[in-house]
């Protein structure tokens, strides 16, 4: 027999806020009321049942400011029966992974009546973003207050409340002392030690930890590129000796690292259990529009948008776009180019110092050109997806994606491979590409640690002190310490996911996979937002394909410096053709041992 909620009192005098509301300075207390009273409603009744209180009570919110901030928790009952809602999958005590329910609770490792400890924080934060997200209109067709902001049944209130306008924000909270531990065992103490991946998916969520698990192996990859790519960096071989060798390495490497990869991939996440969590059907997400209907998969009143439109949009304006954005980017790189020759020229007529570091000007101010443009073909990338109106946010994020990264490999790839094979071919020897790609490199890296790391920093440093000096100037009697934490979190800038963070990796990757053989030190140079919802992940996702398509790009290239070599050429003096036909078929099967 199934528990309900109904049946439970989950009720609580006080409770560990979880997740913080913003609403608009403006919003009317009618609807503060309507909300409240929805969130608190018993399940049966169409409410949340969760824990709800503002931030500040009427008195303080006279002798501070009107911040429309409130609380959200839930009681530890509540907890586990959200668990079961949501498909966790914990760990029995006979070792296996089974989907959590409440009736059986004493059947999974870990759990006790008194131990707090069995759901993770992350996994608490993601069950109230959950059921707030799953407060549906019933008989309402307006947001009280707000008659131009329709509802139709189904329809859920969290989403409508932010498209609104009503809802500013809706985030977790940090836990101080959770973080400040996981600072100490992750990077506050240099040591070489493996990441604590178990604690930051605790904290962080699948997603997040993913993303460092990955990191942590890649990292490690990187290794035996870097060991073997340094001798040939320091001791002087013949070319083409060196660049055939190190090829064939990369053609394994980069095909064996991906298929670890997946296994590892595979282990964390069945640990995890969300390699088995139950996938339900995806809800549209917010920015989604269209004429009210039924959709007849999942029979719910919804926005319905045809698909052709969509393909209209796509075809006719977005592809377009992106192909004048490639265009343009292939005339700045044939500035650089010209630049690159000019440099060349004026160094080899003079020969001086000044003009020795004049080489390296075109790469740098390439670089950071290519950083702008990047950035600003990001915002040109977003507003297209979301003008194409698509359903899911899995559709959107694809669809941005492959945006993004088709500028960014044309950009920082493939505009590398065609330097490579236009200096190759047309006007320097290899050994110029050297310092070429090397200052790309590491240009690029400083660029992206002070846009990412440092910027970010030192501009919530500077935050945090202004709110402190705010506190300490009220003199008010409340919890202090709690104000400012959420006070402080609310500006902090939002944490919008790891396509950043997956998107540098990848570049990285190119760079190793595309062009260690002709740079071989470039694996050596390959290490605060507000806090992110948790998302159950299973893997990497679609970043998963994108590093196996830059791996079968590599394929090519090293495949084609190793049938420019002498060496090989000297086994089909006679028959070029042979040459082609076996450079192909290594490419082909490489290709079929990917996919």
């Amino acid at each position: 027999m199934k528990v309900t909620l109904s049946a439970l009192d989950t009720s609580e005098s006080s409770f560990t806020p979880l997740v913080v509301i913003e609403l608009a300075q403006d919003v009317k207390e009618e609807t503060k009321e309507w909300l409240k009273n929805r969130i608190i409603a018993k399940k049966k009744d169409g409410g949340a049942q969760l824990l709800f209180r503002p931030l500040l009570n009427k008195y303080e919110q006279e002798t501070l400011e009107n911040q429309n901030l409130y609380l959200v928790g839930a009681s530890k009952i509540r907890m586990l029966l959200g668990a079961e809602a949501v498909g966790l999958v914990k760990e029995c005590n006979d070792n296996t992974m089974r989907a959590f329910t409440y009736r059986t609770r004493q059947n999974f490792k870990g759990f006790d009546d008194n131990n707090d400890d069995f759901l993770t924080m992350a996994e608490c934060q993601f069950i109230i973003k959950h059921e707030l997200e799953n407060l549906r209109a019933k008989g309402e067709k307006m947001i009280p207050g707000y008659p131009q902001a329709k509802l139709y049944p189904g329809k859920s209130l969290l989403r409508r409340l932010l498209t609104s306008g009503i809802v500013i924000q809706v985030f977790p909270l940090h836990d101080s002392e959770a973080l400040k531990k996981l600072e100490d065992t992750w990077y506050t103490r240099f040591a070489l030690k493996y990441q604590p991946i178990d604690s930051i998916r605790g904290y962080f969520g699948e997603t997040i930890a993913l993303y460092f698990g990955f990191l942590e192996y890649f990292t490690f990859a990187l290794i035996p590129m870097a060991v073997i790519g340094l001798p040939y960096y320091l001791f002087v071989w013949e070319d083409y000796d060196k660049y055939v060798i190190f090829a064939s390495f990369n053609l394994i490497w980069s095909t064996v690292i991906l298929e670890v990869w997946k296994r590892g991939c595979a282990n964390m996440t069945y640990r995890w259990g969300t390699l088995l969590m139950k996938r339900k059907f995806e809800e549209p997400r917010p920015g989604f529009h269209g004429v009210l209907g039924i959709n007849s998969i999942t029979g719910k009143e919804e926005p319905l948008y045809p698909s052709y439109k969509r393909q209209l949009r796509i075809y006719l304006v977005s592809l377009p776009f992106v192909c004048l954005c490639l265009y343009f980017s292939l005339y700045v790189m044939m500035i650089y180019f010209d630049m690159e020759v000019w440099a060349l020229g004026l160094h080899e007529n003079s020969g001086s110092e000044w003009t020795s570091v004049l080489l390296y000007v075109p790469s740098i101010i390439y670089a950071i050109v290519i950083e702008i443009m990047n950035r600003l073909y990001r915002y040109a990338a977003e507003f297209l997806t979301s003008w194409e109106n698509h359903r899911l946010e899995s559709a959107y994020q694809n669809h941005l994606i492959l945006k993004v990264l088709v500028m960014s490999q044309k950009k920082k790839k493939k505009n590398l491979l065609a330097i490579l094979f236009y200096i190759m071919s047309v006007l320097i020897s290899i050994s110029t590409n050297n310092s070429s790609l090397a200052t790309l490199l590491i240009t690029s890296q400083i660029l992206n640690q002070i846009m990412e790391s440092f910027l970010p920093y030192w501009l919530q440093r500077k935050h945090g002190v202004r709110v402190k000096r705010k506190v300490q100037a009220l003199k008010a009697d409340i919890d202090a310490t709690l104000y400012e934490q959420v006070i402080l979190e609310k500006e902090m800038g939002t944490y919008l996911g790891t396509f950043d963070d997956y998107l540098e990796l990848f570049l990285q990757f190119g760079y190793v996979s595309l062009f260690s053989c002709v740079y071989p030190l470039a694996a050596a140079f390959a290490v605060v937002f507000k806090r992110p919802f948790s998302e159950p992940s299973a893997n990497i996702g679609v970043w998963q394909l994108a590093f196996e398509t830059m791996s079968v790009i590599s394929v090519v290239t090293n495949c084609a410096l190793i049938g420019m070599s002498p060496q090989v050429n000297a086994v089909f003096p006679e028959s070029k053709a042979d040459l082609i036909l076996i450079v192909v078929a290594v490419e082909v099967s490489k290709d079929l041992n990917l996919f």
